[in-house]
C-alpha cells in the first residue's frame, strides 16, 4: 500500500477538526464581547447577559 499512511489519515481529519473548534470559539469569542459591550461589564454577578 505505497502512499498510504495513518498520519496522512489523521492529519486531513485533524485539519477538519480544528477548522470546526476555532469556528465555534470565535463565535463564542464575539458572543461574551458583544454581551460585555451591551451589559456594560465583565462581572457576570452585574451583567446578566453574560450568566449561563
Amino acid at each position: 500500500m505505497s502512499g498510504h499512511s495513518k498520519w496522512s489519515t489523521i492529519k486531513r481529519q485533524k485539519g477538519v477538526a480544528d477548522i470546526k473548534r476555532g469556528q465555534t470559539f470565535t463565535k463564542l469569542a464575539n458572543a461574551i464581547t458583544i454581551a460585555v459591550k451591551m451589559g456594560g461589564s465583565g462581572d457576570p454577578e452585574s451583567n446578566p447577559r453574560l450568566r449561563v
